[in-house]
């Protein structure tokens, strides 16, 4: 049956058009090798007798929170430019939700007079599906091995909505609180301090694991696994994170014109070098405090402090500047993480790195680079959505953080009060003791635990 063939729009798949989506395509790889670094440093981190379904909780929530981005989570992100052109919130819903008109177009077939750069944009579908995923398994570190799976799970899906909507609210340059001037490149808001807002609630729900803080009749002393590939797990996030800050950029005319998604001046080379010295001066502050006081956690949290840090100014900052800066990021996780330590409180990465380390870059960030223009969209001369009409400034990074931190906080509390009166909260000691993959899966581990158990 002869069919009529659709008007193709050629300037919309061009050879400029297909290297632009390269570049946004490698910061999805990017993402996915970042969630195999988190995958390694949780199977080191764990207990063994934990470690297989804490990887699969990790899995199952990282998908079922992407899944929740394609279904609803984009059009929340995607709406700050609707509204900025005069759109509504439901403009954007209905061609961008996971059955949305825009989401399941070919970009030949899209007039660009509609939409020009479709193709960008729907592949930012999946970038930013990674990361939802990624919020929830960063979560899933702070109520690891003791929260119910299906507890996890409805989580995952409630996270990646809220997330969704901080993200529009707080990543980019014309959402309510960018446009006023909260200033975060790499979206350490959405990412890092919202599911940190939510482990301030649930690891005083949770309490602590069996043999954490005292010894219990079947776990003397808790130990991670293999403290190597938890190392290993780090470098490779390292590697991944690169390609990941090639898609913070947008490129425009003339050529390849870099300026960052807070649409601040920046460059490629620039920002790769901030990333560079953030992990560097992090990792050299985190070996000076583990080998001062002996202990060895800060030769990982350092390098993780440096680049929290630094993230959400990967833009603006020179390299020297930010290296210095992120000197003081393992000083702020190292008190945060011995404070937490001697109020036997069971957290030991996402409050110590993202409340601590990330508050503190969001706050340097607005000390140091006040007054640096940035907001708007570019081509935009006037009005409220004026290029660069914002600057960077201290009281907007601490409203920042207060929002992205309180509505973690929130988020959690309903979510418990739900949680313990429905499908409930907390994995009992036993089980905890007993570990997890022998019950639930069966699993024995191959190697001998003394050192976890008197039996």
């Amino acid at each position: 049956m002869a069919t009529e063939a659709a008007t193709q729009f050629a300037e919309q798949v061009t050879t400029n058009m297909l290297l632009q989506n390269l570049v946004y395509a490698s910061g999805t790889v990017g993402a996915i090798f970042i969630v195999i670094g988190l995958l390694l440093i949780d199977v080191g981190g764990a207990r063994r007798k934990n470690a297989f379904n804490a990887v699969i909780e990790k899995m199952t929530g990282f998908f079922i929170s992407a899944a929740t981005y394609f279904l609803i989570g984009f059009a929340f992100w995607a709406s700050q430019y609707y509204i900025m052109e005069g759109y509504t919130l439901m403009d954007t819903i209905k061609d961008w939700w996971g059955g949305g008109g825009l989401a399941n177009s070919l970009a030949q077939n899209v007039d660009p007079a509609t939409f020009p750069g479709i193709n960008n944009f729907q592949i930012f579908i999946f970038f930013l599906a990674c990361f939802a995923g990624i919020v929830t398994v960063l979560l899933h570190f702070a109520v690891s091995e003791r929260m119910k799976a299906s507890a996890f799970y409805v989580t995952a899906f409630v996270a990646a909505v809220v997330s969704s909507i901080l993200s529009w609210w707080t990543w980019g340059s014309v959402g309510p609180l960018t446009n006023l001037g909260f200033h975060d490149f790499f979206g350490v808001g959405f990412v890092y301090l919202f599911p940190a807002g939510m482990a301030l609630v649930f690891v005083r729900k949770l309490g602590a694991r069996p043999g954490q803080f005292a010894p219990h009749a079947k776990v003397t002393e808790y130990r991670p696994s293999d403290m190597a590939l938890v190392a290993t797990g780090v470098m490779t996030i390292f590697a991944a994170l690169p390609m990941v800050i090639l898609s913070c950029l947008f490129f425009v005319d003339p050529e390849a014109l870099a300026v960052s998604v807070t649409m601040a001046d920046t460059s490629v080379g620039i920002a790769f070098n901030n990333y560079a010295a953030a992990w560097a001066g992090g990792m050299i502050m985190g070996a000076i405090i583990s080998y001062a006081t002996g202990k060895n956690a800060y030769l990982l949290l350092g390098p993780l402090a440096g680049y929290v840090t630094g993230a959400s100014g990967f833009d603006v900052y020179v390299p020297w500047q930010m290296f210095l800066v992120a000197l003081g990021g393992p000083i702020v996780a190292y008190f945060v993480y011995e404070f937490m330590q001697k109020r036997n409180v069971d957290e030991h990465k996402l409050i110590p790195l993202f409340i601590g380390a990330g508050s503190y870059g969001l706050i340097m960030l607005g000390l140091l680079k006040a007054g640096t223009p940035r907001g708007g969209y570019i081509g935009i001369e006037e009005g409220a959505y004026a290029f660069q009409h914002g600057e960077i400034g201290i009281l907007m990074q601490v409203v920042g953080i207060l929002v992205c931190v309180g509505l973690g906080m929130v988020t959690a509390w309903i979510l418990s009060f739900i949680l313990e009166h429905t499908t409930g909260l907390r994995v009992s000691d036993d089980e905890q003791a007993e570990g997890l993959d022998k019950v639930k899966w069966g699993i024995e581990p191959d190697v001998d635990l003394n050192s976890e158990s008197n039996t």
